[in-house]
C-alpha cells in the first residue's frame, strides 16, 4: 500500500514537472528551448510528456479554429476593400508615371546643372584639402630651403638647429608624403655633412693659428692683454656646439687636444740655428706664447674643451723642452751682448706667461744658470779688452801738461798725491795709461753684471753677491792671466816690468774704491753678513810678485849676456891695471837699470839689486872654476881681481838706496876672500884659522881653493918666468903640493 502511495506521489510530481516544461516551451524563445527539451529526454517519462504535448497542441488548434471562425467576415470585408484600393492605386500609379515623365523632361537641364554643381563642389573640396595640405608642407619646404641656405653660407650651427626643428617639429606633421620620406632619409647625410664641414673649418682654424702663433705671441709680449683678439675663435665654438648637439663632444675634444699636442711639439722644436741671432730666440718665444695664449682663451671661453689639467700637462712639457733648448743653444753663444738680450727676452717671455697664470719659477732658475754662462762670456770679452789695453800700453808714466788733463786722469782713476799736486806742469803720474783704463773696464764689467741681474726678482744681497763673485773671477782669473801673459812675454824689458809693478801697486790700492763702487750700486754694505769680499789685492800682489821675479830673472839673463862677452886670457903673465871692458859695460847697465827703479817699492829695488849682485858674483865664481879653464896664471887672477874690485865699487856706491853699510858688498865676499887668499898667498893663515868662527877666510871652501890651486899648479910647471929661477920654481911647486895636500886633508876630515 505504501508502494502504491509512493507511485502516486511520483506520478503527481512528474505531471507537475511536465506542466512546467510545457509552460516554459510556450513562453520561451525557440532558440533557447534546447535545454528545456533536453531535461525531458534526460528523464524517464518522455512518453507521457509526448502525450501531454499532443494533448496541448490539440487544445491550441481548437482555440485557433475558434478564433478564425470568429474573425472570418472581417477578413472577407478586408479583401473587398483591398480590391477597390488596387484599382485606385493603379490610377495613382499611372498619374505618378505621367507626372514623372513630365518631371524628367522638365528637370533634365536641372540635373545637368546639378551634376556640374556636384563636380564643382568636389573640386572645391579637393582644392581646399590641397591648400590645407600645402599649408602643412610649406613650412617644411621653407625650413629645408633655409637649411640649405645656411649650409651654403657656412652657418653650420644655425643649420644644425634648423635641422633639429625640421626633424622633430615639421616633418612628423607631413611624414606620409614621399618627399618627406626623402628628407627624412637625407637628414643623417646632412648631419654628417655639417660635421665634416665644421671639422674642415676647425682644421683651417688650427692651421691658421699654427702659422700665426708668432704674431699672437709677439703682440702678447708687447702689450699682453688683447692678443687673443687677433684670432677668430668662432670655428672652434661652432664645431664644439655642433659636435655637442650631435652627441660627439668627446670625439671633438679628443681630436682638438690631440692636434694641439702635435702643434705644441712642433712649436717647441727650436731651429738648429736659433742661437745665431736674437730674432731666432724671439720667434721661438713668440710661437710658444702664441700657443698658450690661444689655449688659455679656449680654457676660459669653452666649458671643458680643455681643462686645467690638460693645460698644466702641456705647460710642463713646454717648460722642460724650452729649458733644454735654451741650455743647449745658449751654450753656443759667445757674445755677452747677445746673452744679455736673450736674458731680457726670457724675462719678458716669463713675465708674459705669468700674466696668463703659468708658473715660471723654473725659467728664472734657468736664468741663474745662464747668468754663469753670461759671466763666462763677459770674462772672455774682457780678456780681449785687457789684452788690447796691455798690448797697446807704452809702459811709461802718464805725462800731463795742464790742469784739465790732470783732472781728467784723476776723474778716471782714484789717485791722490799731495806732492805731485804741488809740482808744476808738465809732470807725470807714476803709473801708465793701462791703470785708469783697466780700472774703468773693471767698472764697466760690474755694470755689465748688474744689467743681467735686473728684473730677475733677486734681493739686493743676491745681486751684490753675484757681482762680487763675478768681479773676483775677473780679477783673479782674467786680469791676472792677462798680466801674467804680459809679464812672461819673451821680449818684455826691465822698464816694462818696473812699470807693471808700479801699476799693480796703484791698482791694488784702488780695490777699496771698487768695493765702494759695488756698495753704491747694490746698497749692500761690505760688512753685511755673508758679503763676498773682493780678491783684487791678491791678484795685483801675485802679478807684482811675478813681475818682480821676472825682473830678477831678466836682470840675471842680461848679466849672463854680458858675461858671455868675457874673454879672459887665463895664461897671461901681464899684470893689468883696469877692469875688463865687458864688466865696465855691465856695471854701467846695472847703474842705468837701477836708476829706473826710483818709483818701485824700496824692498823690490833692494831685492833686485841684491839678486843681481849675487848672480853676478856666482857667475864670476863659476867662470873662474869652470872645467874648461884648466890652467890659469897669477896675472890672469890679478885681472880677475880688478874686475871683482869694480863690482865691489859698484856695490859700495849704493845703486839702490836703503842698504845698510856694506850689505850689498857681501854678495861678493866669497870671491873677495878667495882672491885675497891666492893673491896674498896667505895659506898659513887659512890653514891655521880654518874652522874658526872669526877666521879671515871664513867664506873660502877648501874644495874651491883646491880646484883653483890645481889650475895654478899646472901653470907653474910650464911658466917661463919660473924657468929662469929653477930653485924658486921648485920651492913654489913644493909649496903648492904641500898646500894641496893639506887642503885634501881638510876636505877629507870635513867629510868624515
Amino acid at each position: 500500500m505504501e508502494r502504491g502511495k509512493m507511485a502516486e506521489a511520483e506520478s503527481l510530481e512528474t505531471a507537475a514537472e511536465h506542466e512546467r516544461i510545457l509552460r516554459e516551451i510556450e513562453s520561451t524563445d525557440t532558440a533557447c528551448i534546447g535545454p528545456t527539451l533536453r531535461s525531458v529526454y534526460d528523464g524517464e517519462e518522455h512518453g507521457r510528456f509526448m502525450e501531454k504535448l499532443e494533448t496541448r497542441i490539440r487544445n491550441h488548434d481548437r482555440e485557433i479554429e475558434k478564433m478564425c471562425n470568429f474573425h472570418y467576415q472581417g477578413f472577407v470585408d478586408s479583401i473587398t476593400e483591398l480590391l477597390k484600393v488596387r484599382g485606385e492605386a493603379q490610377k495613382l500609379k499611372n498619374q505618378v508615371t505621367d507626372t514623372n515623365r513630365k518631371l524628367q523632361h522638365e528637370g533634365k537641364e536641372l540635373v545637368i546643372a546639378m551634376e556640374e554643381l556636384k563636380q564643382c563642389r568636389l573640386q572645391q573640396r579637393n582644392i581646399s584639402a590641397t591648400v590645407d595640405k600645402l599649408m602643412l608642407c610649406l613650412p617644411v619646404l621653407e625650413m629645408y630651403s633655409k637649411l640649405r641656405d645656411q649650409m651654403k653660407t657656412k652657418r653650420h650651427y644655425p643649420a644644425l638647429k634648423t635641422l633639429e626643428h625640421l626633424e622633430h617639429t615639421y616633418l612628423p606633421q607631413v611624414s606620409h608624403y614621399r618627399f618627406c620620406k626623402v628628407m627624412v632619409d637625407n637628414i643623417p647625410k646632412l648631419r654628417e655633412e655639417i660635421k665634416d664641414v665644421s671639422m674642415s673649418d676647425l682644421k683651417d682654424f688650427l692651421e691658421s693659428i699654427r702659422k700665426h702663433s708668432d704674431k699672437i705671441g709677439e703682440t702678447a709680449m708687447k702689450q699682453v692683454p688683447g692678443a687673443q683678439d687677433l684670432v677668430d675663435f668662432s670655428p672652434v665654438y661652432r664645431c664644439l656646439h655642433i659636435y655637442s648637439v650631435l652627441g660627439a663632444r668627446e670625439t671633438f675634444e679628443n681630436y682638438y687636444r690631440k692636434q694641439r699636442r702635435k702643434q705644441a711639439r712642433l712649436v717647441l722644436q727650436p731651429p738648429s740655428n736659433m742661437h745665431e741671432t736674437l730674432d731666432g730666440y724671439r720667434k721661438y718665444f713668440n710661437q710658444i706664447v702664441g700657443f698658450f695664449v690661444v689655449e688659455d682663451h679656449i680654457l676660459h671661453t669653452t666649458q671643458g674643451l680643455v681643462n686645467r689639467a690638460y693645460i698644466d700637462e702641456l705647460w710642463e712639457m713646454a717648460l722642460s723642452k724650452t729649458i733644454a733648448a735654451l741650455r743647449t743653444h745658449s751654450s753656443y753663444c759667445s757674445d755677452p751682448n747677445l746673452v744679455l738680450d736673450l736674458k731680457n727676452l726670457i724675462v719678458l717671455f716669463a713675465d708674459t706667461l705669468q700674466v696668463y697664470g703659468f708658473p715660471v719659477n723654473q725659467l728664472f732658475d734657468m736664468l741663474l744658470e745662464i747668468r754663469d754662462q753670461y759671466s763666462e762670456t763677459l770674462l772672455k770679452k774682457w780678456a780681449g779688452i785687457f789684452r788690447n789695453i796691455l798690448d797697446s800700453d807704452n809702459y811709461s808714466p802718464i805725462p800731463v801738461t795742464s790742469e784739465e788733463v790732470y783732472k781728467k786722469v784723476v776723474g778716471q782713476f782714484p789717485f791722490q798725491d799731495i806732492e805731485l799736486e804741488k809740482q808744476s806742469f808738465p809732470k807725470k803720474f807714476p803709473f801708465s795709461e793701462f791703470v785708469p783704463k783697466v780700472y774703468n773696464q773693471i767698472k764697466e764689467f760690474i755694470y755689465a753684471c748688474l744689467k743681467f741681474s735686473e728684473d730677475l726678482h733677486l734681493s739686493s744681497t743676491e745681486v751684490d753677491d753675484m757681482i762680487r763673485k763675478s768681479t773676483n773671477l775677473l780679477l783673479t782669473r782674467t786680469l791676472s792671466n792677462s798680466l801674467q801673459n804680459v809679464i812672461k812675454r819673451k821680449n818684455i824689458g826691465l822698464t816694462e816690468l818696473v812699470q807693471i809693478i808700479i801699476n799693480t801697486t796703484h791698482l791694488e790700492k784702488s780695490c777699496k774704491y771698487l768695493e765702494e763702487f759695488i756698495t753704491n750700486i747694490t746698497n749692500v754694505l761690505p760688512e753685511t753678513v755673508h758679503t763676498t769680499k773682493l780678491y783684487g789685492t791678491t791678484t795685483f800682489k801675485d802679478a807684482r810678485h811675478a813681475a818682480e821675479e821676472e825682473i830678477y830673472t831678466n836682470l840675471n839673463q842680461k848679466i849672463d849676456q854680458f858675461l858671455q862677452l868675457a874673454d879672459y886670457d887665463w895664461m897671461t903673465g901681464d899684470l893689468g891695471n883696469k877692469a875688463s871692458d865687458y864688466l865696465v859695460d855691465l856695471i854701467a847697465f846695472l847703474r842705468s837699470t837701477f836708476a829706473v827703479f826710483t818709483h818701485l817699492p824700496g824692498k823690490v829695488a833692494q831685492t833686485a839689486c841684491m839678486s843681481a849682485c849675487k848672480h853676478l858674483a856666482t857667475s864670476l865664481m863659476q867662470l873662474l872654476l869652470e872645467a874648461e879653464v884648466r890652467q890659469l896664471t897669477l896675472g890672469a887672477l890679478q885681472q880677475f881681481n880688478l874686475d871683482v874690485r869694480e863690482c865691489e865699487q859698484f856695490a859700495r856706491s849704493g845703486p839702490v838706496p836703503g842698504f845698510q853699510e856694506d850689505t850689498l858688498q857681501l854678495a861678493f865676499i866669497d870671491l873677495r876672500q878667495l882672491l885675497d887668499l891666492f893673491i896674498q898667498w896667505d895659506w898659513s893663515t887659512y890653514l891655521a884659522d880654518y874652522g874658526q868662527p872669526n877666521c879671515k877666510y871664513l867664506r873660502v871652501n877648501p874644495v874651491t881653493a883646491l880646484t883653483l890651486l890645481e889650475k895654478m899648479k899646472d901653470t907653474s910647471r910650464k911658466n917661463n918666468m919660473f924657468a929662469q929661477f929653477r930653485k924658486n920654481e921648485r920651492d913654489k911647486q913644493k909649496l903648492i903640493d904641500t898646500v894641496a895636500k893639506q887642503l885634501r886633508g881638510l876636505i877629507s876630515s870635513h867629510h868624515s
